[in-house]
C-alpha cells in the first residue's frame, strides 16, 4: 500500500521536471514563429492550442481531457484494420 503524498511534497519532486518542459515547449513554439512559412491552419498545432487551453483552464481531468485531444475515436472494427480478425495473440 502506498503512503500518499501531500501537494507540497509533489511539486518538490516535479517541479524541475515540470519547468523545463514548459520551457522546452515554449521554445519549440518560438522556432515555429521565427521559421519561413505558415502553419496556420494545421491540424497539430490546432491540438497543441486546445491542449494549452486546458492546462490553463479547469483542473478536473485535465490528463485525460488532454490525451483525448491525440487521440483517435475508438474504432470497433481496429483488429480487422490491423489484420488481427478478432484472434487472441496474434
Amino acid at each position: 500500500m502506498s503512503i500518499p503524498v501531500d501537494a507540497p511534497e509533489i511539486l518538490d519532486r516535479q517541479f524541475l521536471e515540470m519547468r523545463a518542459k514548459l520551457i522546452q515547449l515554449a521554445a519549440s513554439l518560438d522556432r515555429l514563429d521565427r521559421a519561413e512559412g505558415s502553419v496556420d491552419g494545421d491540424p497539430r498545432l490546432e491540438r497543441i492550442q486546445q491542449a494549452l487551453a486546458i492546462l490553463s483552464g479547469d483542473p478536473v481531468l485535465r490528463a485525460e481531457r488532454l490525451q483525448m485531444i491525440f487521440s483517435l475515436p475508438y474504432d470497433s472494427d481496429w483488429q480487422q484494420q490491423f489484420g488481427l480478425n478478432g484472434q487472441a495473440g496474434a
